[in-house]
């Protein structure tokens, strides 16, 4: 007791707290808070490329709110992210489910669900498209006999936005995976054991006894996922359909891409990435509101 009281009193200076944290602050300071710094800046000033700035003020921001492509691009984005978590919270939390009941195999069904998460994401991309392809795809080559429907994703805007989702939540599944399945391994077997006298039914199980156990980590799952729905579609949407057909899979995040780095319009893109920034953060404030609510960490 006395040797370890000792090694927790080795550091008691705040010039030693400061000297040991000084490298990761710096990190961020560089890599972090200044960039955002001259995001802000450069977002009240009109830019190009070989030329100086010209001071705005705040005409990108009113430019940003009377577009009408940035309000689809905030729809999609929206309608994008809403489908991505709630399919993939779902699918991982059964699947989850069903790997940790299972008796066998427990450790191959988990590599099963998890391995498209280890692929890279432009991988995973490629891949996806492939398969779906409205030509080769053996996807849809199978839905169009199984059941005469063509999934021409392509050129139909409503489908397109379906495909990037299908997308986007299969390499994603393997994330959500391995926390809920973790989450799942933390439950006393007696309350397995005590529902299961009880007479209560797997799924029954599942939603009235573990959802309410496991609620932090679905609870972080949502904010994470949300964050990630709305920042990395990039590389899907860029592969799959480069915000098309008709602007219907441009994204936020990819019509800033556009603006910034295709149409030259800095400033412009700034003020986007500034609104993004605000919005994402106001959301994930009212997410962890009302989820704390639901979510049960212990105690009385």
């Amino acid at each position: 007791m006395t040797e370890q009281h000792s090694r927790l009193q080795v550091f008691t200076s705040n010039w030693q707290a400061a000297a040991l944290l000084l490298p990761t602050l710096a990190l961020i300071a560089v890599f972090l808070y200044y960039p955002f710094l001259e995001t802000v800046q450069l977002s009240f000033y009109q830019l190009r490329v070989l030329g100086s700035g010209e001071w705005v003020g705040l005409q990108n921001y009113v430019q940003l709110f009377e577009s009408g492509a940035y309000r689809n691009s905030l729809v999609v984005t929206v309608l994008f992210t809403a489908a991505t978590v709630t399919a993939s919270l779902f699918l991982s939390l059964i699947i989850s489910f069903l790997i940790h009941e299972a008796n066998r195999f427990t450790n191959l069904y988990l590599v099963a669900a998890i391995w498209p998460y280890a692929m890279p994401i432009a991988v995973a991309g490629i891949v996806l498209d492939f398969l779906i392809n409205p030509r080769i795809g053996v996807v849809t080559w199978a839905i169009e006999v199984l059941t005469g429907f063509q999934f021409a994703w392509q050129t139909n805007g409503a489908l397109a936005l379906v495909a990037v989702i299908i997308a986007a939540v299969w390499q994603g599944l393997g994330y959500s995976i391995i926390f809920m399945t973790a989450a799942f391994n933390q439950v006393p077997d007696s309350i397995t054991d005590a529902a299961k006298l009880d007479g209560i039914g797997r799924f029954q199980r599942l939603f009235r006894i573990y959802v309410p156990l496991i609620s932090p980590v679905l609870v972080f799952l949502i904010v994470i996922q949300t964050i990630g729905a709305f920042f990395g579609g990039f590389a899907l949407i860029d592969l799959m359909t480069s915000g098309g057909p008709s602007n219907a899979t441009n994204v936020l995040m990819f019509n800033l891409y556009q603006d910034a780095f295709l149409n030259q319009r800095f400033g412009y893109a700034s003020a986007q990435s500034i609104v993004l920034f605000g919005f994402v953060a106001v959301l994930m404030y009212a997410q962890l509101r009302v989820t704390d609510r639901y979510a049960y960490y212990g105690g009385a």
